[in-house]
């Protein structure tokens, strides 16, 4: 999450008090996720989904096996106009050449889990969703063998156009159960109007197509594009500097700037198959910053701007170094990337 980003979110939430809402942090990143992903490109129409009661749904498939084959999948909707059963095929391949095989499949509706045994062969491993209904609908977090799993960010919100997240799974393991969880211990409560009630979140109701594939590394690299050129301005402020690379040969940044105001911003640019995995850490002038900086991907259109701010000393140079990294699995799909520097 950015600062930006971080700031825009607090700025919706002034009005009242935190939320004693246990997943709020979850919800934060998801609300951060849905806005970079609208300035690339316009969110798909959601269709509602009805409500149902809670309960848990365990299968387990042979690699490669349908969903259609799994009667006891809790379906959201009707199969003939819901796009959440389109999606998820038994292979496909990812836009960098990448060729990815389903070894399991699970469904759930409203507030629910499910649960499914996943091969591990050695491959690295992902997890695909889809979803139809309300955009704020719980989304599923996810547990490996009854501990809570790393799934990149998580997932964002409720939407009918595929989304995939790594997977990472114990070392060693032959066989893990994958839990999908969207139930809640508490929604917390929001206040609509300044000194007003705490009114109880609402439920909303979403329902989640879910697949774990795994992927065979391309044989040898594949050459990313380079990332585009940064504004000039940006944020009422003016490029200062740049820098660029591909990772993961190229993982740290080293920048100098100056500021006649002691205000700077950066941001990232990223192309490749896994750019939005990827993460920026900076220092200035030895001082880690706090947050971790994601990456936007910029094809067309405007700018998909998300800028952390810093204060740094009026009129002085200040040196920036930056660490990389990335988010699950990478073998032979590089990532291109670039950071700008923005000055008052």
């Amino acid at each position: 999450m950015t600062m930006g980003d971080l700031r825009e979110v607090l700025r919706e939430r002034a009005d009242g008090p935190s939320p004693a809402n246990p997943r709020r942090h979850d919800e934060v990143r998801s609300r951060i996720r849905g806005r970079r992903r609208r300035r690339r490109a316009a969110a798909g129409a959601l269709t509602g989904v009805a409500a149902a009661a809670a309960v848990v749904v365990t299968v387990s498939l042979l690699p490669g096996a349908s969903p259609d084959d799994t009667t006891a999948l809790t379906r959201p909707g009707p199969s003939a106009t819901n796009p959440a059963e389109k999606g998820l095929p038994e292979r496909f391949t990812a836009p960098d050449g990448t060729e990815y095989r389903r070894v399991a499949t699970a469904a759930i509706t409203g507030e629910k889990k499910a649960s499914v045994k996943v091969p591990v062969s050695g491959l690295p491993l992902e997890v695909a969703a889809l979803c139809v209904g309300d955009r704020d609908a719980n989304s599923p977090r996810v547990w490996v063998d009854g501990r809570f799993g790393r799934v990149g960010d998580g997932f964002g919100p409720c939407r009918p156009d595929r989304e995939l997240q790594p997977l990472t799974v114990p070392e060693g393991a032959e066989q893990v159960t994958v839990t999908f969880d969207t139930t809640t211990s508490g929604r917390g409560c929001v206040r609509k109007v300044k000194g007003g009630p705490c009114l109880e979140v609402q439920k909303k109701e979403g329902g989640w197509r879910l697949a774990v594939y795994e992927w065979t590394p391309p044989s040898r690299p594949v050459t990313p594009e380079p990332v585009r050129a940064f504004p000039e301005r940006l944020a009422g402020k003016k490029l200062a500097a740049t820098a660029t690379g591909v990772y993961p040969q190229d993982d740290t940044i080293e920048l100098k700037v100056t500021s006649t105001t002691g205000r700077i911003g950066f941001d990232q640019l990223c192309s490749g198959d896994l750019a939005d995995r990827m993460r920026f850490t900076l220092t200035i002038d030895g001082e880690k910053s706090p947050a971790t900086s994601g990456c936007g991907v910029w094809k067309q259109g405007e700018f998909p701007m998300a800028m952390s701010e810093h204060r740094i000393p009026k009129g002085r140079e200040v040196t920036v170094t930056g660490r990389i990294e990335i988010q699950g699995e990478h073998t032979n799909r590089p990532i291109a990337w670039g950071v700008g520097a923005y000055r008052d």
